[in-house]
């Protein structure tokens, strides 16, 4: 009894054995993550790479007019941390799958709301978010590997390009900035009525980068200077004080800038507050 009992365990313990160990391999479409901060927005892309290896890809492999993964394997995954808007809609925070309906003359871009689906098996329309067009552009190079990546990128926004074989296809996502940082700037330091010099920097610099409330931001930018002046918030002062027509203060503000500039060994500050000065005389 003893020993039929021991040749089970064993034989168990085989059969466990078999299942855990598993040979490694490259993938055919290796999976990849790529992330990138756009305005306030964590925009994120989970997707696998296939490559080309000889197959003409647009019109074949993958042919015109029907739903398309655009990836491998799984669904390719979009995720934002805030809202954003993609062709002209508004998508709210949140993962999406990405598919796509490559056409010669256009593209009809999808994002659905069902990321779980193993490529394009069982997509259904109904899942549909949002869809937009997105024309289709010839690459000088060719792209072996199906490649996403972000391009063009500003203060609100940004490219998601996609490229394989002989095509690039981009489309825009735009972010709302400005809400954010105003609620922001109201919190710390309109309702706070903030003495923190840094907000108050901070507070100034996006009302003169944005060309907002100019005398509002140059009563922020004198009290933060007052408070702890440094190179950086002198420069900003002199840079609000030439907006506002006011010259002659703007140069001394500049030469004080100079002078902290030199003795913190910014040479960079030195040379801003130096051409600051030139464009004003």
């Amino acid at each position: 009894m003893k020993q039929k009992i021991a040749f089970s365990l064993t034989l168990m313990l085989c059969s466990f054995f078999s299942f855990a160990q598993q040979i490694q391999m490259p993938q055919a479409s290796p999976a990849a993550k790529i992330a990138q901060k756009v305005g306030l927005t964590d925009v994120t892309v989970d997707y696998s790479r296939p490559s080309t290896k000889g197959r003409k890809i647009f019109g074949e492999l993958v042919p015109f007019g029907q739903v398309w993964r655009t990836g491998a394997n799984g669904a390719t995954v979009l995720s934002f941390s805030t809202d954003v808007i993609i062709g002209g809609q508004t998508v709210p925070a949140g993962q999406y799958a990405l598919y796509s309906i490559p056409e010669k003359s256009d593209w009809t871009m999808i994002l659905s709301k069902n990321i779980k689906l193993w490529g394009a098996i069982d997509y259904e329309q109904s899942d549909d978010l949002i869809r937009f067009k997105a024309k289709p552009e010839k690459l000088n190079k060719k792209a072996e590997t199906f490649e996403i990546s972000f391009a063009n990128m500003t203060d609100t926004g940004s490219d998601l390009s996609l490229k394989w074989e002989n095509t690039r296809v981009d489309f825009r996502i735009e972010t709302q900035v400005d809400p954010l940082v105003m609620a922001q700037i109201k919190e710390y330091v309109i309702d706070a009525n903030t003495a923190d010099p840094s907000l108050l920097y901070s507070a100034a610099s996006y009302y003169y980068t944005n060309s907002k409330d100019m005398n509002q931001a140059y009563d922020w930018i004198n009290e933060s200077v007052e408070a702890d002046p440094k190179y950086w918030t002198m420069h900003l002062k002199a840079k609000i004080e030439a907006a506002l027509g006011k010259k002659t203060e703007a140069v001394e503000s500049a030469e004080e800038a100079i002078d902290l500039a030199e003795e913190a060994g910014n040479q960079d500050y030195v040379g801003l507050n130096e051409r600051l000065i030139k464009s004003l005389k």
